[in-house]
């Protein structure tokens, strides 16, 4: 009996160690096992990158948040007159009193010029880097006269002397200096905190609101247009954004920023706004091109959506390109396992499984080094570190295995090639797909190539 069990025993030593299918099970059985290192090495990279995001928020409070504005806006209050029927109780007669409420009405420029000129700069937290930014911004521009019939407002029911200019910004804490003139007046203004839009949406920007004093009785009797001049001095982060609420609305925003991208319902028209200095972005925006109104009773509806501006951001995340590159992680596992079956299979060297597992442990270090390495230094320069560390790792792993130069000689350059080909495929973004699918198609017709020779009966 014991002799039995020997003999079955060696021969299902033997068949492991000769039959091809054995080593094609053990090496998918392999590569399933490493895709749990992979899902934490990726892991790692979001905790990374989210602890990045902190930091920087840290920094943009600290700093001032990104800057959305649109304004001036009118704020014009009128009074409203209702009748409610009243019985008194000693008499029972009933009689009519009419009650009277204020409400307020808010319009747009007709005319609106914006201009902006943007100082960004890095700032850093630790090993962490974010771009903010010292922008002036100047709004020009002139009221109309209201269409108050538009709006069902008898002209004489407003009340002129409680007007206001009002201003919606995202960041009133940047703002370092504020001046405002209407109808070559001077006033100050003073901030109100905004949560409406944060009510109806939580995930929508605060906005919060600047108003003025109220404006000297303006008599429009005699006027065609009411102009305004305001200028301010806004510290920000991240990107820079308006509202294009005038009738008709044209913006500029220049800065030395060589790396801005453009966001927003709207892009600039001129073709050369990017140049050897920066940028210089100009926009036109007229009344038929945006969805929403002039002029608004009770309240402004939430039109931050239909902003546009720049984003300065920073040219290269290595957590969002270190990740891309975690997500190749299975296939060049399996590329590097198939490189060892088709040579174990046609060579005729034995592999052992343990070897295949250090071999695949090796690959995935290529991560934790690249996420680690990018921190401190350039996406590039982390890639060539890490994949020569691999590379030459397995390398001489493989030589020692194989016992011949010929074989290691060929994993380091199909490592290499492999590499380059995962790196060029993160570069692209419009060609990612197509450039993937036709390195696959021609890994795949040089695989079918080189095991055409393979004897599969012997599995």
């Amino acid at each position: 009996m014991e002799n039995t069990n020997l003999q079955q025993s060696n021969k299902f030593g033997n068949w492991l160690k000769t039959s091809i299918t054995a080593r094609m099970l053990m090496v998918g059985f392999l590569i399933i096992i490493l895709l749990i290192p992979l899902a934490f090495i990726r892991e790692l990279i979001r905790e990374r990158s989210e602890r990045k995001e902190i930091a920087l928020s840290e920094i943009n409070q600290q700093w001032g948040n990104e800057l959305l504005i649109y304004g001036p806006v009118l704020e014009l209050p009128y009074k409203t007159y209702s009748e409610k029927t009243v019985t008194d109780r000693d008499t029972k007669k009933t009689y009519t009193e009419t009650i009277e409420s204020v409400e307020y009405a808010y319009f747009f420029p007709e005319n609106l010029e914006i201009n902006s000129d943007v100082n960004p700069e890095e700032k850093s937290r630790g090993i962490y880097n974010t771009a903010v930014y010292n922008s002036k911004v100047k709004l020009n521009g002139n009221f109309s006269i209201p269409d108050f019939e538009s709006l069902e407002i008898n002209p004489e029911n407003i009340i002129w002397d409680k007007a206001k200019l009002i201003i919606k910004s995202s960041n009133v804490k940047g703002v370092y200096e504020a001046n405002v003139s209407f109808f070559n007046k001077k006033y100050t203004i003073t901030s109100k905190y905004g949560s409406n839009e944060k009510k109806l949406n939580p995930l929508a920007l605060t906005m919060h609101t600047l108003e003025t004093k109220h404006l000297e009785k303006i008599d429009t009797s005699s006027l065609k247009n009411m102009p305004f001049n305001i200028d301010l001095n806004i510290k920000g982060s991240e990107q820079i954004r308006f509202v294009p609420i005038g009738r008709t609305t044209e913006a500029q925003i220049t800065s030395n920023w060589k790396t801005a991208n453009f966001i927003g319902e709207y892009l600039p028209y001129n073709g050369d706004k990017i140049n050897e200095n920066g940028f210089d972005a100009k926009w036109k925006v007229l009344e038929l091109n945006r969805p929403f109104s002039q002029q608004y009773k009770n309240s402004i509806p939430d039109i931050t959506e239909f902003a546009s501006g720049v984003n300065f951001m920073i040219p290269v995340d290595e957590y969002q390109q270190s990740e891309r590159s975690a997500k190749y992680g299975f296939l060049v596992i399996a590329l590097t396992f198939l490189i060892f079956f088709l040579i174990q299979t046609l060579s005729k060297i034995d592999i052992h499984p343990f070897q295949y597992l250090m071999i695949g442990l090796a690959l995935t270090m290529f991560y934790t080094l690249l996420v680690s390495i990018s921190e401190h230094s350039n996406f590039l320069k982390a890639y060539l570190i890490a994949g020569v560390s691999v590379i030459v790792l397995i390398t001489l792993y493989s030589k020692s295995i194989l016992k011949t130069f010929k074989f290691p000689i060929f994993i380091g350059l199909s490592l290499s090639a492999l590499y380059t080909f995962i790196y060029v495929i993160i570069q692209l973004e419009n060609y990612a797909l197509l450039v993937g699918c036709i390195g696959l198609f021609l890994i795949l017709a040089i695989v079918m190539y080189v095991s055409r020779k393979i004897d599969w009966n012997n599995g």
